[in-house]
This record gives structure tokens, C-alpha cells and sequence, in this order.
């Protein structure tokens, strides 16, 4: 029965890959090879992306700790590192240009509206 159905949770042993299991299951599906290719090309770059996004958000909150902390110092040299990484995400096409300059004014003001 299961195998008629297959299951929209991805199994134990690939929780941490669940975008695999999802191209599989669908990849099973498609029957055209370029459909095949693009599901392959689709999962390459939803991993991507999310990586840029995870590195984005961890350089957000280390501005953030640095301005709770008041480290001028450090949360000015994070605010960098910060900056540079939105703006490259937003020239890769991760963030629309908007979203990336919200990101970091938001994160800009913060830091200079410290003491």
C-alpha cells in the first residue's frame, strides 16, 4: 500500500538531505529527461541558496550580539561582513535588491544609533 503512496515525509536516514528524497520522489514521476534535469538543477541551487541565506542570518545576528553587547568595535566590523554578504546574495539572485537593502539598513541603523 505504501508503495503505491509514496510518503510526503522524508525517511530517518535523510532527514538532513529532505530536498534529495522530495527530487526522488518526483523524479520518479517525471518521465521527460528534461524534467528530470531540471528537478536535478532545482534541488543544486534550493541548497544553495540556502546556504547563503543560513550565512545571512548567522552575520545578522552577530551584528545584533555585538549592538546588545555594546561593542561599537565588533559590531562594527560584523556589520561589514554583514553587508558584504547581503550584497553578494542579492547579486546572486538569493534576495531581490529591496529585500537586501532593508536587510541592511535595518541592521546599519541599528548599529549607529548605538552610545
Amino acid at each position: 500500500y505504501t508503495s503505491m503512496f509514496p510518503l510526503k515525509r522524508p525517511c530517518p536516514d535523510l532527514m538532513e538531505h529532505s530536498c534529495e528524497f522530495i527530487g526522488r520522489e518526483v523524479n520518479e514521476l517525471a518521465n521527460i529527461k528534461s524534467a528530470k534535469k531540471r528537478i536535478k538543477v532545482i534541488e543544486t541551487k534550493t541548497l544553495r541558496n540556502k546556504m547563503i541565506k543560513s550565512r545571512v542570518k548567522t552575520l545578522v545576528k552577530k551584528v545584533d550580539a555585538a549592538v546588545a553587547a555594546g561593542n561599537k568595535d565588533q559590531a562594527l566590523s560584523s556589520l561589514h561582513e554583514a553587508v558584504v554578504a547581503i550584497d553578494k546574495a542579492a547579486a546572486k539572485g538569493v534576495y531581490h535588491k529591496n529585500t537586501a537593502s532593508r536587510k541592511v539598513s535595518r541592521i546599519a541603523r541599528a548599529v549607529n544609533t548605538m552610545a
